[in-house]
């Protein structure tokens, strides 16, 4: 089913829409379901989940889900509080309504050597009576960019989340391709002419110029951030403060580097992912851990391509979307299920078909751009050190941005025709996703996260 561009860009909180919007909503939707009269909580983490969840702030966005917070109501300042005041008194206020006891030693377990079947993101929920009845259990899993599926929709084969009634429903690039020219309408507006079967287009217009205002305040907040390290223990600086400053005072050297506005695209990608490494608000783009690509190549082109325009912004968006739909659908983005391929790799795609259709490219010249920013990130691992997102995710959002830049540059360069596919490339992806080994997948049990000392 074509996923909708409002699904695939979510506005939420940081480090990790798995690891912490997922299971924010899980947690929240279980407490919401919740008869009158239970006692006790008690929520249960596996395989990934468990082994790089406190890094990614699981424990923080169970507590949060449990008292009745979702991502994308959460003020990430205030969460604090909340965290630390169950913590303080072992009371937490289930649902935001009932205040029970709550031991977070005894009522948050880490599952590190089980793995649920369906995911390694799997999460089981029990409430519990006053007598130590057990009244209700729930299975969960946080499938990627912040969507949770249950044990009832995995059951019925239900379609993943997506515009149900879209007039056009591709499920390959191929197919999108042979609809785009049979109708008449190009990628974006295909895309665009799915969200109006949900909104009317000032709603969509209106959504959009949201999603779009929340990228540049996470790079304008990751800019002028004052606090110097980010949290989780390794020690890593924050470095958007530092390399504004520098940009600024190198302006009037740069006009003679020819390179010098991709010194910006580095900026503004280090700083949402600094952002998101620090809990802040940020934009699924289709997932935390890549958040910071799209924005980054967004900007590029709001503020470097000659004759940018709002509707080119809103064509960059509704394009990357149909290109992530594609690969939401037919492979994975979850680094817990395929690696970083399917965060970066994945963001790096639909930004070089965001951009390429933005600039004015061609359908074919769009599934060029998207299949070469995929295609040179095939097996790219996700190894986080510490189990935080940062590093290597945070520089790896900068080259990734760059490298989607490239994509779209070289795309436009020739006129579409091209050997390998944007469909073969993610059959490829979700092959060599599954080949991978699971130390290479969000467990950090590989990789740099045990050739790098994490303390």
């Amino acid at each position: 089913m074509v996923a909708s561009v409002f699904e695939l860009f979510k506005i939420g909180v940081g480090p990790s829409s798995s690891h912490t919007m997922g299971p924010m909503t899980a947690a929240c939707d279980f407490a919401a379901t919740l008869p009158a009269g239970v006692a006790r909580v008690r929520a249960e983490l596996f395989g990934s989940l468990a082994l790089t969840g406190k890094g990614h702030a699981t424990d923080h966005a169970v507590l949060l889900g449990l008292s009745g917070e979702r991502p994308e109501n959460l003020c990430p300042d205030a969460s604090a509080t909340t965290v630390a005041a169950i913590r303080a008194t072992g009371r937490l206020r289930l649902g935001g309504t009932a205040d029970i006891a709550f031991d977070e030693a005894r009522d948050v377990l880490w599952h590190q050597r089980e793995r649920l079947p369906f995911h390694s993101n799997g999460m089981r929920f029990t409430a519990f009576a006053a007598d130590g009845a057990e009244l209700c259990t729930s299975v969960a899993y946080s499938i990627g960019g912040g969507a949770v599926v249950g044990e009832a929709e995995i059951a019925r084969n239900a379609p993943p989340e997506g515009l149900a009634d879209a007039p056009h429903n591709f499920h390959s690039g191929d197919e999108l391709l042979r609809m785009a020219a049979a109708t008449g309408l190009d990628i974006g507006g295909l895309a665009l002419a799915n969200e109006l079967a949900a909104h009317s287009e000032a709603e969509v217009r209106t959504r959009l110029a949201a999603i779009r205002a929340a990228m540049s305040d996470c790079i304008d907040r990751g800019c002028r951030s004052l606090e110097a390290e980010l949290p989780g223990g390794l020690r890593v600086r924050r470095r958007a403060p530092a390399v504004l400053a520098l940009l600024r005072d190198r302006q009037e050297r740069a006009l003679a580097d020819p390179l010098a506005v991709l010194d910006w695209v580095n900026l503004w990608a280090l700083a949402v992912n600094e952002e998101n490494a620090a809990g802040g608000r940020v934009v699924t783009a289709p997932t935390n851990g890549a958040a910071g690509i799209i924005p980054s190549v967004l900007r590029y082109y709001e503020r470097f391509a000659p004759g940018a325009t709002v509707e080119g912004a809103d064509r960059f968006l509704l394009v990357a979307a149909a290109i992530g739909s594609l690969f939401k659908e037919n492979a994975s983005i979850s680094g817990a299920e395929v690696g970083c391929q399917g965060e970066v790799g994945v963001a790096c795609s639909m930004a070089a078909a965001g951009l390429t259709a933005a600039l004015g490219g061609t359908d074919m010249q769009i599934e060029n751009a998207a299949e070469i920013g995929m295609e040179h990130n095939l097996g790219l691992t996700c190894d986080p050190v510490g189990g935080l997102v940062q590093v290597p995710c945070i520089e790896r959002n900068a080259v990734g941005a760059v490298k989607a830049i490239e994509a779209a540059r070289l795309s436009l360069l020739g006129d579409g025709t091209h050997r390998v596919s944007l469909d073969q490339v993610i059959e490829t992806m979700r092959r060599t996703g599954a080949d991978m080994g699971e130390k290479y997948k969000e467990t950090s049990l590989g990789g740099l996260a045990v050739n790098v000392v994490a303390c």
